[in-house]
């Protein structure tokens, strides 16, 4: 089914029933907060833009009209806009934040998600270090270790399809890969 006439007909079902407005939540909560926190590296911070984000579309959702953009995009662009007010202020005071606490749907909506929200983001987070950690120590490594290592761990590629990259024998690759690793693990 093409994806416009699927989100065609939910911006219609959230126009007759508000809370249909829930599965455009679901669907696009995640990423939307995702890049919101990318951007600005604040959790706290990025929940209440989210929050004001998801609100603002929800309030305008019966507006929303096709112009060539997504749903998806008009999202970001909310974040987006809201991300440069942020910015442009000294502080952040969500605009909308009373009438978030007054619509229960939305307020049922961001309170199911923030629980393990702030947990996946952590988990997230403290694996970006530990790749940035591993990859810094990779690269004090001989450039036959870095090589196997990359492509087997960061690339997913078997040892075969190592042994044909590298034009190595698969036996050579496993030895690389071994000694390799146990070099990295006394690095770490």
């Amino acid at each position: 089914m093409n994806p416009n006439h699927t989100e065609a007909q939910l911006i219609e079902q959230c126009r007759t029933n508000p809370a249909a407005f829930g599965q455009v939540f679901d669907r696009w909560y995640k990423p939307v907060f995702g890049y919101i926190m990318r951007r600005c590296g604040d959790y706290d911070l990025s929940r209440d833009i989210a929050a004001e984000t998801f609100l603002k579309a929800f309030l305008k959702i019966g507006s929303f009209k096709w112009k060539g953009i997504s749903l998806s995009s008009w999202l970001y662009r909310i974040a987006t806009n809201e991300l440069n007010q942020y910015y442009r202020s000294s502080k952040y005071k969500p605009e909308s934040l009373q009438q978030l606490l007054e619509n229960p749907q939305m307020e049922k909506l961001l309170h199911d998600h923030a629980s393990d929200e702030r947990e996946m983001m952590e988990q997230e987070l403290k694996a970006y270090r530990d790749y940035n950690r591993i990859r810094e120590n990779l690269l004090k490594l001989d450039i036959k270790y870095q090589e196997v290592i990359s492509l087997r761990y960061f690339e997913q590629k078997t040892n075969t399809e190592i042994s044909e990259i590298l034009n190595k024998n698969e036996g050579t690759v496993k030895s690389l890969l071994s000694r390799g690793l146990e070099k990295l693990r006394n690095m770490l």
